[in-house]
C-alpha cells in the first residue's frame, strides 16, 4: 500500500467515515453512557438510603456498606476488565456491563433484605468495572493511539459532561421517589440506563480489530510492574483518590462542624463539581506546555494546603470558599492524568491492563478511606482527619515528583 493510501486509510473509520469524526461519536455515546452509568449505578444511591433503610429495618450504616462492596468488587475486577479491553476492545465487555447493570437495578428494586442486596451490590460492582471510566477512557486512548491531541480533548470532553451526573441523577431520583416510591423509581432508572447505554455500546462501539499479541502486551505490563515509576503512579494516584473520596464525604459535616449552616455547607460542597471541570481545562490546557506530572503533583499539594488551612481559616465564611474553591481545582484531574502519563510512558497497547492493576488501589481506597476517616475522627476528631488529607495530598504530590525524574 502506498504512503497515500496509508494515510487514507488511516483516516477513515469503518464504513468510509472519516476516522475523526467517528472518534467524536465514539466520544458522544461514551459521554451519555457514563452520565447515566454513574448517575443510576452511584450518585442515586444516597437518594435510596433512608427509605430502604427503613423498609428494610436496618440501619443506614448497614445499607450504606452495599455501596461500600460494590466500589470493592469494581475495583477486585479491574484488572480483568482491563485485559479484557486490551485484547477486544470495549463493545462486547461495555454491552455485557450495561445489561448487567440494568438487570441489577431491577433485581435492586426487588430486594426484602440485607443478604439481597449485597448480592445485587456485588453485580452492579462487576458491572461497574465493564462500563465506567476505566472501561471508557481505554476506548478512546486505543481509538487516539498516536493522536495525542484528538486523546486529551476526548478524554476532557466526556469527563466534563459525565461529570454533571450527580447534578441530573441526584435531583431526578429524588423527583421519582417523591412520585412513585423508591421501587418503582428504581424501575425507572433501569429503564433510562438501559435504554440509554444498552445501543449505544452496542452499535456505536467496535471491537478492536489491531491488537498487539498477547505476549508482547504480557512484556509490557511484567516490565512496567517490575520498575519504580508505575508504583509511584500507584501510590500517587491511591492517596489522592482517598483524599478526595474523604473530602468529598465528609466536608459538609466538617463545615458544620466547623459553624456554618447546613446549606451554606452543602452549597460549598456542590461547588467541587463545578470545579473539577475546571481543574480539568486548566490540566488539559498546561500539558501542551509543562509536564503533566509536575502540574498534577502542583495541584495536589495545593489541595494539600487548602485542606491545612481548613481549621484554621474555615469558619469564616470567606476562608471556608477559599479552602474549598483551592481543593476543588484538583478534585477531578486525576481522571484526565492518569490516562497521560500511562499512554505517554507505556503506549496504549497494554493501557487498560495497566490502568485497571492500578484501580485495584486506587479505587478500592476510595471505598475504604472515607470509613477510616469517619473512625477517626470520632475517636481523636476532625483536626487529625484533616490532617491526614493533607498527608495523603503531599504524598501524591512527592510521588508524581519523583516519577517525573525518573
Amino acid at each position: 500500500m502506498s504512503s497515500t493510501a496509508r494515510t487514507v486509510a488511516s483516516d477513515l473509520g469503518g464504513g468510509g467515515q472519516p476516522r475523526s469524526r467517528y472518534g467524536w461519536q465514539i466520544v458522544a455515546a461514551l459521554a451519555i453512557t457514563q452520565t447515566a452509568g454513574y448517575g443510576v449505578l452511584y450518585y442515586a444511591f444516597s437518594v435510596f438510603l433512608v427509605p430502604m433503610a427503613r423498609e428494610l429495618r436496618a440501619s443506614n450504616a448497614q445499607v450504606a456498606a452495599a455501596l461500600t462492596l460494590a466500589v470493592l468488587v469494581a475495583a477486585l475486577c479491574a484488572p480483568t476488565a482491563g485485559r479484557w479491553l486490551d485484547a477486544h476492545g470495549g463493545r462486547g465487555l461495555m454491552t455485557v456491563g450495561s445489561v448487567l447493570g440494568t438487570g441489577a437495578v431491577l433485581a435492586w428494586s426487588r430486594v426484602d433484605n440485607l443478604a439481597q442486596l449485597y448480592a445485587v451490590f456485588a453485580a452492579i460492582g462487576v458491572a461497574c468495572s465493564m462500563v465506567l471510566y476505566e472501561a471508557a477512557f481505554a476506548v478512546i486512548v486505543a481509538w487516539h493511539a498516536g493522536n495525542e491531541r484528538g486523546r486529551a480533548n476526548g478524554l476532557l470532553a466526556l469527563t466534563i459532561v459525565a461529570g454533571f451526573a450527580s447534578s441530573i441523577f441526584i435531583p431526578l431520583t429524588g423527583l421519582l421517589v417523591e412520585a412513585y416510591g423508591w421501587r418503582h423509581a428504581l424501575v425507572i432508572l433501569a429503564l433510562v440506563y438501559g435504554v440509554a447505554a444498552i445501543p449505544l455500546h452496542a452499535f456505536v462501539l467496535r471491537s478492536r480489530t489491531h491488537t498487539e499479541p498477547h505476549a508482547e502486551r504480557k512484556e509490557i505490563v511484567k516490565e512496567a510492574t517490575r520498575r519504580r515509576p508505575f508504583w509511584l503512579l500507584v501510590i500517587a494516584f491511591t492517596a489522592n483518590g482517598g483524599a478526595v473520596s474523604v473530602m468529598a464525604v465528609l466536608l459538609v459535616t466538617y463545615l458544620v462542624h466547623l459553624g456554618h449552616s447546613p446549606v451554606l455547607a452543602a452549597t460549598l460542597a456542590g461547588l467541587l463539581g463545578v470545579l473539577s471541570v475546571t481543574g480539568r481545562l486548566i490540566t488539559t490546557g498546561l500539558q501542551t506546555r509543562l509536564p503533566a506530572a509536575l502540574i498534577a503533583a502542583t495541584i495536589f499539594a495545593l489541595q494539600g494546603v487548602a485542606v491545612l488551612l481548613l481549621p484554621l481559616l474555615g469558619r469564616t465564611v470567606p476562608g471556608a470558599i477559599g479552602c474549598v474553591l483551592l481543593f476543588g481545582l484538583g478534585f477531578g484531574i486525576a481522571s484526565i492524568t492518569l490516562p497521560h502519563l500511562l499512554v505517554q510512558r507505556y503506549g496504549t497497547a497494554a493501557y487498560a491492563t495497566l490502568s485497571g492493576r492500578i484501580a485495584v488501589f486506587s479505587v478500592a481506597d476510595k471505598a475504604l478511606a472515607p470509613l477510616g476517616a469517619v473512625a477517626l475522627a470520632q475517636a481523636v476528631g476532625y483536626g487529625w482527619v484533616m490532617g491526614a488529607v493533607a498527608l495523603a495530598c503531599a504524598t501524591a504530590a512527592l510521588a508524581l515528583v519523583a516519577y517525573h525524574r525518573l
